[in-house]
């Protein structure tokens, strides 16, 4: 009867065991200042990365751009959250915080900069490294080269020009550049992408940079960095230059990259599985999944 008793405990808690679910990624999305609307692209980024199912999502808003911000009441834990998705471009953070960031990427935390976030801070040599390029924010010829591809290989070129701009908002195709990394492992070749601003002729150090996927840009005729993995000190930053609206927050290829970049910021690996076969296409639309926030609970 023992030996019965004993077998029946451990079988319990193999069961146990194998039917727990994994623990949840605690995600943090930073926003509260942008030239971007924030107030209606945070929710929806919350719900692209709780549907995925391997996130738990919160959100920390910074006070309101004005001439003197409390940021007092403003104390983002950064250490509470394995990845940080900033939806933020605005003014710049006191040094204590602006360092609590920079220390939390460069001692093995994750961070996701999305879209106009690489606007931010142009003037913060970390903060640039960290992203690796950037527009705007003050940003020019000395913030670094461009990246361009010649010859199968991203070369960085030096020169004067702009940084940062984009043309008239339309869907364009998506380059898959690095097939075998994590977050690109199993995407097709080429997809298109919703509505969405093109972003072209981002600068910055690109140190420990490898461009993930890339599209071509009519306005500079080149192709353009879309995608990108950073190595910053232990940490590691998944930066997506997509998603300006909420017709880009609808296109798949922006969801799967999202929600694969920002689990490979947090853990190094991928457990997402790729779309199906022919979910992603190369045209003649983009492949949509519209996601409608889920109201909090009262």
């Amino acid at each position: 009867m023992k030996q019965a008793s004993l077998f029946l405990a451990a079988s319990a808690l193999l069961v146990t065991a194998v039917c727990a679910e994994p623990a949840k990624i605690k995600c943090l999305i930073i926003d509260g200042q942008n030239n971007h609307s924030w107030q209606e692209t945070t929710p929806v980024l919350k719900a692209i990365l709780e549907h995925s199912g391997v996130f738990s999502v919160d959100v920390s808003t910074s006070p309101p751009n004005n001439a003197n911000p409390d940021w007092a009441k403003w104390q983002p834990h950064f250490a509470d959250y394995g990845v940080i998705v900033s939806n933020y471009n605005g003014q710049a953070w006191p040094k204590e915080l602006h360092d609590a960031l920079v220390s939390y990427v460069k001692n093995g935390g994750g961070f996701v900069s999305y879209h106009a976030a690489d606007n931010s801070f142009g003037d913060q040599a970390d903060y640039n490294e960290m992203i690796g390029l950037g527009g705007w924010g003050g940003r020019n010829a000395k913030s670094g080269p461009y990246l361009r591809l010649r010859d199968g290989e991203w070369r960085p070129l030096d020169g004067p020009g702009p940084c940062g701009g984009h043309g008239p908002q339309n869907e364009f195709i998506i380059e898959t550049f690095a097939p075998e990394h994590p977050i690109m492992k199993g995407l097709p070749a080429q997809w298109m992408h919703a509505k969405d601003e093109l972003y072209h002729s981002l600068r910055g150090p690109a140190k420990n940079l490898s461009v993930l996927g890339h599209a071509l840009s009519e306005q500079t005729k080149e192709q353009e960095p879309m995608l990108m993995a950073i190595s910053y000190g232990k940490g590691r930053v998944f930066h997506t230059t997509l998603g300006h609206y909420l017709e880009a927050l609808d296109g798949l290829g922006f969801q799967v990259t999202l929600t694969r970049g920002t689990e490979w910021a947090a853990t190094g690996k991928v457990t997402q599985p790729a779309p199906k076969p022919g979910e992603l296409t190369a045209g003649p639309k983009a492949a949509l999944r519209p996601l409608k926030p889920v109201p909090p609970s009262k």
